[in-house]
Formats: C-alpha cells, sequence, structure tokens
C-alpha cells in the first residue's frame, strides 16, 4: 500500500511547493537552492529537483522525496507523514488493497491515543488541585519552572485506587478498555484499579506529540521509585525516548543529542537551555531507539552516573551507538550528582566543563575493556563489536582503532574479528571443504581496482544511476565485483532488481538512500563518447577484476591441495596459476 500511495503522492505534490513552505528558494544551477533546514548554514547548499522529485543537500547530506522531507522536518513517524501528505493530496488511504485487519489494529491504536488524551487531560488537572500538592511541592524542591513543567505537560495522580478510571468513565471508556490501553491495571481476582497512584506523572509523546505512555515517580513511601507503562497497541517498550518530541528541531539545528536516564534530568537540561536533549525511559539504551535518535543528529553526548551500574550502562549505550556508525562522546557524573543537581547547584557553566571534558566514545570503550576484562574477554568483546557492525564498510575505520586500543593484532582482528572467523580460537574462518575464495582473499582481489574506497564505489554506481537503461548489461557482466562496501553493493542490488519503468528513489531507505543521492547529484553525468569511454572502462574493470578474483580462487585451492596432500592436484593448478601469471594476461 505504501508504495503505490508514495507514487501517487509525487504525482499529485510538487515537492518544490511543499519545500517552499519551509524554506526560502531560488534557481540555481538547474536546480532549487535554498539554506538547508537541517543543519546551520549561511551559504544555500540545499538544492531541490523539481524534474526528478528529490531534495538534497551538499552540506549534511540529508536527502529524499516529498514524504522524507515533510517527515524529517515536521519531526513526524512515516505513517504519520504519509496519512497527511495523503490527506493533503486526497488520497484514500485504504482506497488502496483493503485490509481489515489493518483497519482493527488502527481503530484499536485510535481508541486507545483518545484514552491518553483523557488521561492527560486528568493528570494536568490533578497538578493544579488539591491532589497534586505533593507534587508541586516536589518540583518547587527540584528547581523545575512553570514554563518546563508546561512544556513537557507534568501531572499527577492522586492517591484515590479509582481516580482516573471513574473520569475514564464519564468520558465513554470501559475499565477494560482501560486495562487494553494501559492505564488501569487487573489482579488476578479480576479487580481493576488506577495503575499510577499518588505520583507525579510523565507523559510520553510519539514524534507527533500524541501521549503514548506515563511514567511516574512516586511521592510518598512506596515502591518502584519509578514505574512506565506497559507495552500496549501504541507503545512499545525500547522504542521511544522522553522528551524526543520536544528535542527533535534542537537536534536537527545541533545536530548532536545528549541522552541521559532520568525524566527530571530531562526537564532541567531543557529549562537550562540543552533543547536536544531527551532520555531513555528507563531501560538500557536500544538499537530502536538509536536508530531513531540518528534521524536527527549525527552525535550523541551519553551522560551517565559515575557508579558501576552507570559506567557499564554507559559501556553498552557508545558500543550501540558507534557500530550504528554514529559519533559519540561520554560524560560520567561525579558520585551523588545527576545532572539535574549539577545544573541546579553550577548552572551551565559546570554542565559545559563536563561536556568540554567528555571522552570520546570509542576511547571509553576501550578504556574499560582494557583495564577491566581479562585477555579472553577482551578477544570476545572486540569479537562482538565487531560482528555487530551495522555496516561492514564501517570494519576499516575501526578495526585499526581496535587493534591500536586493545593491543591486538590489526591482521588477526581482519583475519578472524566479527563473523570473520573467531579470534582467538587458533582455526580457520572456513573449511577446506568449501573451496571458496576467503574474505581476505576477495578483498586483496578487489583493492588494485576498486581502492578499497567509498569514492571508488560511488564513480563506479554513477554509470548504472544515472543511465538505468545499461543495468542489466552490466548485471550481465557480473558489475558487482567492482564494488567493495556493503552500502554500494546493496544500492547495486535494488538497482538491478528494480523494473525499467519504476522510480529508482523510493528502492532505497535510511543510509542507502543518502547515498544513491550523492552518486545522483555529485558524480558527473557522461555523454556522447565520454559515455562510450565510460562503459568501455568499467567493461574493462569488471573483467580484469574477474579475473584476479579467478586467480586468488586457483591460490586458494592449491593451498588445499597442500594441507591435502594431493600432489597429483597441486600439480595441476600450479600450471594454471603459471597461465594466469604470465605477463600477456594483465600488465600489474
Amino acid at each position: 500500500m505504501d508504495k503505490q500511495v508514495i507514487q501517487t503522492l509525487k504525482q499529485r505534490l510538487n515537492i518544490v511547493d511543499v519545500v517552499r513552505r519551509y524554506v526560502s528558494l531560488r534557481p540555481g544551477g538547474g536546480r532549487q537552492m535554498g539554506l538547508c533546514p537541517f543543519h546551520q548554514e549561511k551559504t544555500p547548499s540545499f538544492s531541490v529537483n523539481e524534474h526528478e522529485g528529490f531534495f538534497y543537500c551538499f552540506g549534511c547530506q540529508a536527502g529524499g522525496d516529498v514524504l522524507d522531507f515533510y517527515q524529517r522536518v515536521n519531526g513526524l513517524e512515516f505513517k504519520d507523514a504519509l496519512e497527511q501528505l495523503a490527506a493533503e493530496a486526497g488520497i484514500e488511504l485504504k482506497a488502496f488493497k483493503p485490509d481489515p485487519e489493518y483497519d482493527e489494529r488502527q481503530k484499536l491504536k485510535r481508541l486507545c491515543l483518545e484514552m491518553h488524551d483523557a488521561a492527560q487531560e486528568y493528570y494536568r488537572r490533578n497538578l493544579d488541585l488539591a491532589a497534586g500538592d505533593v507534587a508541586r511541592v516536589y518540583l518547587q524542591k527540584r528547581g523545575a519552572d512553570k514554563d518546563a513543567v508546561a512544556a513537557f505537560g507534568l501531572g499527577a495522580s492522586s492517591d484515590d485506587w479509582h481516580g482516573l478510571s471513574t473520569f475514564l468513565a464519564s468520558r465513554g471508556f470501559s475499565p477494560e478498555q482501560g486495562v487494553l490501553a494501559g492505564l488501569l491495571s487487573q489482579n488476578d481476582r479480576g479487580k481493576i484499579y488506577d495503575r499510577f497512584r499518588s505520583r507525579l506523572i510523565f507523559p510520553i509523546q510519539n514524534l507527533s506529540g500524541q501521549v503514548i505512555a506515563f511514567g511516574g515517580r512516586i511521592l510518598t513511601d512506596g515502591e518502584p521509585k519509578y514505574l512506565n507503562s506497559s507495552d500496549t497497541p501504541i507503545y512499545k517498550k525500547g522504542e521511544h525516548l522522553y522528551g524526543l518530541f520536544q528535542a527533535r528541531q534542537a537536534m536537527t539545528r545541533s545536530k548532536r543529542a545528549i541522552l541521559t536516564e532520568g525524566y527530571m534530568d530531562v526537564l532541567a537540561l531543557h529549562q537550562f537551555g540543552y533543547t536536544d536533549a531527551c532520555g531513555v525511559l528507563g531501560t538500557a539504551l536500544t538499537q530502536d531507539q538509536v536508530k531513531r535518535v540518528a534521524g536527527f543528529c549525527s552525535r550523541m553526548v551519553l551522560i551517565f552516573d559515575g557508579d558501576t551500574a552507570g559506567r557499564k550502562a554507559a559501556l553498552r549505550s557508545a558500543e550501540m551507538i558507534l557500530q550504528y556508525g554514529t559519533k559519540c562522546s561520554v560524560v560520567l557524573m561525579p558520585d551523588g550528582e545527576d545532572v539535574d543537581s549539577l545544573l541546579q547547584k553550577m548552572g551551565r557553566e559546570g554542565l559545559d566543563a563536563r561536556l568540554d571534558a567528555a571522552l570520546d566514545g570509542l576511547d571509553y570503550c576501550l578504556e574499560v575493556v582494557r583495564e577491566g576484562f581479562s585477555p579472553r574477554e577482551i578477544v570476545a568483546w572486540a569479537n562482538g563489536f565487531l560482528a555487530h557492525l551495522a555496516d561492514n564498510s564501517l570494519r576499516p575505520f575501526y578495526i585499526p582503532r581496535l587493534a591500536l586500543g586493545l593491543g591486538i593484532a590489526e591482521a588477526d582482528l581482519r583475519r578472524f574479528g566479527g563473523g570473520q572467523g573467531r579470534l582467538g580460537t587458533g582455526g580457520q574462518s572456513a573449511s577446506p571443504q568449501t573451496r571458496q575464495v576467503s574474505q581476505p582473499q576477495q578483498e586483496r582481489a578487489r583493492a588494485k581496482s576498486t581502492g578499497n574506497d567509498q569514492s571508488t564505489d560511488r564513480r563506479f554506481l554513477s554509470l548504472p544511476v544515472h543511465y538505468p537503461e545499461y543495468i542489466a548489461e552490466l548485471n550481465k557482466r557480473g558489475f558487482e565485483v567492482l564494488l567493495h562496501t556493503d552500502l554500494a553493493k546493496n544500492i547495486w542490488s535494488q538497482l538491478r532488481m528494480a523494473s525499467s519503468h519504476e522510480d529508482m528513489l523510493s528502492l532505497f531507505q535510511g543510509p542507502e538512500k543518502n547515498e544513491y543521492l550523492i552518486v545522483k547529484e555529485e558524480q558527473p553525468h557522461h555523454e556522447g563518447d565520454a559515455l562510450t569511454i565510460e562503459w568501455q572502462h568499467i567493461c574493462s574493470q569488471i573483467e580484469i577484476a574477474g579475473f584476479r578474483l579467478k586467480r586468488e580462487q586457483v591460490k586458494e585451492d592449491i593451498r588445499i591441495a597442500q594441507e591435502s596432500g594431493d600432489t597429483q592436484e597441486l600439480m595441476r593448478l600450479l600450471v594454471v596459476l603459471k597461465d594466469l601469471n604470465a605477463p600477456s594476461r594483465e600488465d600489474e
């Protein structure tokens, strides 16, 4: 459904008209140019290609189609942006492929959102009444001002076991619906009661500003100190972050996200001007959260407690951010201090000093691992770090840094680290019976023809990206042999499977879409004789790279024959290799 809707959207909505609502555009170089809304700049580097329906910023590499722009500039989730633009374009979403199950899920989600909206009204009203006396005193002691409290929609729950359930009933919602929405609880005997009682209430919002869950801090004696909503049709733990709705626009400007743990820490950071801060909602940072935040920024600052638990949490979080390919740094608070208390005592100067002294995320990880892990644990950590990289093209960046920081031979990391075999096992990465060219051999074979460099991949991709009519023939000739990075291979895989009439940009998401747009915008268009020359050059490079891979395969077969003692096969392969190494075959 989504793909069909996107195609219709592009036909009905002019991307220039949509972008002009947010950016002042002027013609330039066959494009519409303006100041990028996603990062600070003085010279326009943001371009809109009206004919092909996409935007691209040469400064921050943001790019995509009209839906991508609308989603990002408004801080919306994909489906929210899709629904809003579809309504604007006069497109009825359910007119495409009717789906009763989808309709039922949407109906349930709307019910849950309506109930959370009502609950938010109830909690906010309580904060100004007698039921909120203890909460107001607590906020005053913590130095929270009225503007911050209002901006985050804080509220209070009474000590009544049925305060919210009674209020929801007055709005037409049943107790069973309240349990389904996660606002009420039900015990083993079937009794239904308010989930949050005698607590300061923190509403959790999605990127559209809708309340989807709550967090509550106990204000009297009792446990747990913090209580969060359980999973519901509109909320999943580990997917959302507290305050991201309020912080998203500041993040796109600063290109930074400050991640911390406590609700009050987030509130204090915003109150003191750090409006690009959000919280991880009382759980360990997840990959989903990293991906969500990375869409708004290029670096993340982790602020954690300096105790043992905080240091471990910082290690896990920094590791996850780095594996995603995003820059990060780590700030550890002094014992007994949190962000809120530090800001209340020392103001911005105190926290700025901590931020200036922040440790680089990778340096922090290496220090913790090096000082606190056994040799066996260090090897296991290095293996795990490389194995969970979001993109294998990050390996050349991290391997030398890990090797230097952990005292491991770089050659061993390249050969065995992260799924290329097991570092430290002393075994082979593949059994001799596989008779396949190993990863290191493939890398060596490609090195001469590609330079093992992303820019070379972009140059080769320029032809199929700008001239899709060449894709079928390039596929027949084995074009992929020229590509080194996983990113380029993924792009080529999508291109070769696309139909001739397909909108190519719609094939890609995330990093692949950005990389495709970089090639589309920055690589030169070949025309006439230049196009013929480029085609001949690429065909020649495919042949040479294929020849080198064949030679590496023979070398691998020779190694296997030697180990197995197969003299007859060994002699045959040596003759083949001699022929392949003949000067007439390749000028090296």
